[in-house]
């Protein structure tokens, strides 16, 4: 492992997650205790009981299980889908690439561990490693690899258009902007200022970064529960999103933790601590949930470090196909189902 990688460990996203699970706990559990007992706190004050959050309105659930299949190698962490709706899963060995129905193709070797990736319409991978970037053709040949842009990188979101590559560090809370050649061209989301940016608030290792249609990039910003629209260039345009219990809201610590696109601009949102996938309209308005905490047993209860309501080693990806399938990735099971919408 070299310096720059030791530079930033998952103990340090640990710990700041865990102080932001407190101050947001705190707060909500004050509230909920204060309104049942007429106004005087019982018991534990600080405790946050998501009971009540882990079942699942049966009338918002608007999606359905038409398939499911497993993930063969190990700790796969983010998943994409490529031309032909081809599956390609990120995990600890490299990249496994699957048909749409899940049947293996073939393997792509990486020098480490993959954090998350990019497929073009080309067919051209981009895979996220801890600290740089590797890039390989359609039939898996390697064709280069970025060098690291610096200490305390940790990739873990990778979107790829027609002629860049924006790349979601984690270790140091900012989109990076590249060209298809590896030319570092901006960053996006630090805070400033001048440019009413409030900076990226990432706890733990889950930043994340689609690029719709409009050319505008969406990044979730989970310290923050929110989703961000920014310009190429930086500037940001719109946010939407606040902490909540409710289920239009997002819980926890920090969440959404990945986000994808439906082809009319709506938001795909997952969720760790309570695994969770929702739809929301382009507007940012909560519509239905595809899979609840339910479905997510394992995660549910490995994303935890002391209780529920501090999720930091669990979590869900997701990826949409030519048909708008849904394709959700449980990095605990090991498995990637696939949700169609109920008719």
């Amino acid at each position: 492992m070299r310096k720059e990688e030791r530079a930033i460990s998952r103990r340090d996203f640990i710990g700041h997650s865990v102080r932001g699970a407190g101050a947001l706990a705190l707060g909500v559990a004050m509230e909920k205790r204060l309104e049942a007992e007429g106004g005087k706190a019982v018991g534990n004050p600080f405790a946050y009981d998501i009971d009540p959050l882990a079942k699942t309105d049966p009338a918002l659930l608007k999606y359905e299980e038409v398939g499911r299949f497993a993930v063969r190698q190990a700790e796969p962490r983010r998943l994409a889908l490529g031309p032909e709706d081809r599956v390609y899963v990120a995990a600890k060995h490299g990249l496994t690439v699957l048909d749409r129905n899940g049947e293996p193709l073939s393997d792509i070797r990486l020098s480490g561990p993959a954090r998350c990736l990019g497929v073009a319409l080309d067919g051209t991978v981009y895979a996220g490693l801890r600290d740089h970037i590797e890039v390989f053709d359609g039939q898996g040949a390697q064709l280069a690899s970025w060098d690291s842009p610096g200490k305390r990188t940790w990739f873990t979101g990778l979107a790829v258009g027609g002629q860049d590559v924006f790349a979601a560090d984690s270790g140091n809370r900012v989109i990076l902007y590249y060209d298809r050649a590896g030319k570092l061209r901006g960053r996006i989301g630090e805070k400033n200022k001048e440019r009413s940016v409030p900076g990226l608030i990432v706890p733990s290792p889950y930043l994340d970064v689609a690029l719709a249609k409009d050319g505008l990039l969406r990044v979730n910003n989970p310290g923050r529960h929110r989703i961000e629209g920014y310009t190429p260039s930086g500037d940001l345009e719109f946010s939407w999103g606040r902490p909540s219990g409710a289920i239009e809201g997002f819980c926890g610590c920090c969440n959404p933790i990945a986000v994808a696109l439906l082809p009319d601009g709506r938001y795909v949102t997952c969720e760790k601590g309570l695994p969770r996938v929702k739809i929301y309209g382009a507007d940012g308005s909560f519509e239905c949930v595809v899979a609840g905490p339910e479905s997510f047993p394992e995660n549910a209860r490995s994303g935890s470090v002391h209780d529920l309501s501090d999720g930091t080693m669990g979590g869900l990806d997701a990826a949409v196909d030519s048909r708008e399938r849904i394709y959700v990735l449980d990095i605990v099971a090991r498995d990637v189902r696939v949700m169609q919408r109920k008719a």
